[in-house]
């Protein structure tokens, strides 16, 4: 049997690791006479500001929405405030990756990857298959589900956005199988989920030398290859 290998996009491993590293900072203790958070600095200078959320997309109009049941039970209903998105083009196969996570930490603290097949630059598709790949950040727990097979897209549009190359991309669909834990036996169904996010195609250039370089994590297990956001 063949150890498997998940593979995350540069971008969404980015994101993924940022997200750690903020939970582990969030739950390690204060040193003694250390200073709590936000308070004011050397000399009696103010603290920084905190930094404002981000959001999906500068038209204020991003979102994202799921259904999930099984080992993770929750009705996910996201807006563009707070919510940061992120999408390229793909090559294997092609189409278009985008992902999906809260700036606030949330409880489940979760990332969601899509890779959906045969989605063009500017153009509508029906019945596309989606790759789903569900990370609880902060945890060891990786979700997928190995394939474009499981889930599906019912529809999908674009519009394109003031930055050539850029379009917001606004999806429904579901999954008719679950999500496999990629180190452990747990499952994960997303009943149903519905977005509407950035996709970047103007990235599509580096798509062949960025696959090269992209960050692998090697979880092992029986399991098969899988590719996040295949």
């Amino acid at each position: 049997m063949r150890p498997c290998v998940l593979t995350v996009p540069m971008a969404t491993a980015a994101l993924m690791a940022a997200a750690l590293t903020a939970s582990a900072a969030a739950s390690a203790p204060t040193p003694a006479g250390a200073a709590a958070p936000n308070a004011a600095g050397p000399a009696g200078t103010p603290a920084a500001p905190p930094t404002a959320p981000a959001d999906c997309l500068e038209s204020g109009d991003g979102y994202f929405r799921a259904r999930i049941a099984g080992a993770i039970d929750a009705k996910i209903d996201w807006p563009n405030s707070g919510t940061t998105c992120q999408g390229e083009a793909k090559i294997a196969p092609p189409g278009v990756r985008m992902s999906f996570k809260r700036s606030a930490k949330a409880k489940p603290d979760l990332l969601f990857v899509f890779g959906l097949t045969g989605i063009r630059e500017g153009q509508p598709a029906r019945a596309a298959g989606a790759n789903l790949t569900l990370i609880v950040q902060g945890t060891p727990k990786i979700f997928g589900t190995l394939g474009d097979s499981r889930c599906t897209v019912d529809s999908l549009t674009q519009r394109r956005l003031k930055v050539p190359g850029t379009y917001r991309v606004e999806a429904r669909g579901f999954c008719t199988q679950p999500a496999h834990e990629v180190r452990g036996s747990d499952v994960v169904l997303v009943r149903t989920f519905e977005f509407a996010g950035l996709v970047n195609y103007g990235t599509a250039a580096g798509v062949t030398a960025k696959a090269a370089a992209v960050s692998r994590l090697d979880v092992g297990g029986p399991s098969p290859d899988a590719t996040a956001g295949r």
